[in-house]
Order: C-alpha cells, then structure tokens, then sequence
C-alpha cells in the first residue's frame, strides 16, 4: 500500500485519536482506528496499528487493551491529572475572585482538555459558583507575571491605582496620578491578590489590590529600594492583622455611610447592590451579608461612620454585639484598670 501524504504524522495522530475519543468506558478497536486515521488523510493497516501501538507503549503512553467480544479494543489508561485532580483545579479557578469570568471560562476549557472526552462534561458542571464576586480587571491575569517579572529584577514599577464610585464604576484614584513604588512579594489573602512593596517617598511598607492596579509598568535600570525595611518585615503577621474576613447566615441588610465609602462595599459585595442617595452626602446601600460576629466585626471596623438601619433584629444584634463587648471592658477595668492603662496611649 503506498504511502499517504500525512504518513510522517502517524504516531501523533494515533495518540490524538487515544487522548480525545477513548477513556475506561470507551474503547476503539484496530478497525475503527484505521477508520479515525483515514479522516486525517492517513493510511494504515491492521498490523501497523498493532506496531505503532507497541511503540507508544514503549514511549511510556498506558494504552490498555480490553479483549471482548463486544465494547472491547484499545482505551488511553494513565492520563497527567485525574478526574478529582482536575475538579479541584476547576473549582480553585472559578471560585477565585481575582480571575474575571472571560478569563475563568478561557482556563476551565484547557482544563477540560486535560480530561477524557467523557468525563469533561463532569467538568462543566462543576464550573458554576452561585453568588462568587468576581474582579472585572481583565488585565489583571497578566499584572501578575509581570510584578514577578518586575520583582525578580529587582527595579521599580509605575501604575496608576482604580477605585469605584457612587455609580459603580472603576474610577482613576488621584486624578489619574502614576504610583512609583519598589514591588517586593505579592501575598494572597481574603480571595484576592496584594503586592506588598516599598514606598520610598513615604517611606514605608504598602499594600495594594493588584486587581485595582492598572497600567503596570516596570521601570528598568531604576535599582528598587527599601530592601532593609522588608527584611525586618512580617508578611504573614502584616496580612493577618491588615485583611479580614466574615461568614455566617446570609440575609438581606441595609447599611448607611458616606457615599465616599462605597468602594470598600463594592469590593466586599460586588456590583450586585441597591444604592439609594440620602441627605448630607450619605447613602443607603442594601446587600447580601453573612450575618455573624464577625461580620459584625466588620461593621465595626468601618468606624462611626456606617451604621445598620435594617433589619431591625440585624440592628438590635449588633448594639448586643457592642454592648457585651463594652460590658466586657468594664468589667476588666474594674479588676486592672485596663482601661486606664490603655488611656495612656496617645493613639486612643
């Protein structure tokens, strides 16, 4: 039999067919091989196949075969990642809110790649996260590689840093004005990524949402700085005392604060909110919250500034929530004098 144009790409071919169309439960036999092959314009023969069968065998492919009378043949065994391995990998990329859906969707299908033909669509389901915010920097997949980039060449980066304001849109923080900083490790934390670096015109460690930076640029032959300062640094204390997080019984909860304050809700929340403009330059803004002591601590940590209007057991909780803790100091200042003492800090 001559010998087709396509001849030279046999073995790929084969392995092609093995990868994309056979698994345990799906087996081809040499017959319907030759038949694949021949929709590439190749030609074989039965005992050809049993030889490049041989061969990628030898390479190190596990290619079983099941003899029966029925549903037997040849099947690709041993694949890189098995079927829980790759849930997980699904799973970590859709649920991460750094990855924006377009991108989340691009990954997912070259996951599903790594499967067998039949258990990709166990895949598919995996793929949907209810209520997950996701980031709507698409750029930001690639901010990542280039601040390891930047940090493993030790020099300077510029960008400019978004924020959001009353009408839910990503806006230029100060007017648009570049940042110059020395990038010094990136740290992840409360489902989202932060460079931690050096601001040598302040002088000091910063932190910053990489999905809010824009327009990374690294400044090449500008040396870094700052590096006796994050040598004497703590990422893993810094992270846990600057980043918070909160769970609990999700239900319906109205908030009041500064409309100067709402990017920090729509950080928390997403985009997902009611906004209602009040008097004073203040707003209404009712969200989807995980209703516990610690989002409570959350509230808390926002200031005097916001306050619970509804639902009135979420408000009247949260004065309990205030009120054991104020019972608490009272009650510890009655036996140390904590209080007195924690009045001598010039930071109270």
């Amino acid at each position: 039999m001559p010998k087709s144009v396509n001849q030279k790409l046999k073995l790929l071919y084969l392995i092609k067919i093995f990868n994309e169309k056979t698994d345990e439960g799906h087996c081809l036999t040499a017959q319907e091989l030759i038949a694949e092959l021949a929709a590439y314009g190749i030609r074989a023969e039965r005992k050809s196949i049993y030889d490049d069968i041989e061969c990628l065998i030898t390479f190190g492919y596990d290619i079983v075969n099941i003899k029966a009378r029925k549903g037997g043949g040849y099947y690709l065994a041993g694949r890189e990642f098995e079927l829980p391995e790759l849930k997980l990998l699904v799973d970590a990329v859709q649920s991460s809110r750094f990855i924006t859906q377009k991108k989340s969707r691009e990954l997912i299908d070259k996951i599903e790649t790594l499967a067998g033909p039949y258990d990709r669509m166990q895949l598919q389901r995996q793929v949907f996260v209810a209520g997950r915010v996701k980031t709507e920097n698409e750029s930001i997949y690639y901010n990542v590689d280039r601040i390891h980039h930047a940090i493993q060449a030790g020099v300077l980066i510029s960008f400019t840093y978004l924020e959001w304001n009353v009408k839910k849109e990503l806006q230029l923080r100060r007017g648009g004005q570049k940042y110059r900083i020395s990038p010094w490790a990136l740290t992840w934390q409360d489902e989202n990524y932060y460079l931690i670096a050096y601001d040598d015109e302040e002088e000091k460690i910063k932190h910053f949402r990489v999905d809010k930076m824009n327009k990374i640029t690294e400044l090449s032959g500008e040396k870094r700085k700052g590096m006796e300062a994050f040598r004497q640094f703590d990422i893993a204390a810094y992270t846990k005392q600057t980043f918070g997080m909160f769970g609990g019984t999700t239900q319906s909860v109205t908030l009041r604060l500064p409309a100067s304050m709402i990017g920090i809700i729509l950080d928390r929340f997403g985009r997902d909110v009611s906004i209602r403009s009040l008097e004073g330059g203040h707003i209404s803004v009712k969200v989807y919250a995980a209703v516990s002591t610690q989002f409570y601590g959350w509230v808390t940590g926002l200031g005097k500034q916001v306050s619970i209007t509804a639902p009135y057991e979420v408000a009247e909780g949260y004065l309990q929530f205030l009120d054991k803790i104020m019972r608490n100091y009272k009650e510890k200042a009655g036996q140390d004098n904590v209080l007195e003492d924690c009045g001598q800090d010039e930071g109270l």
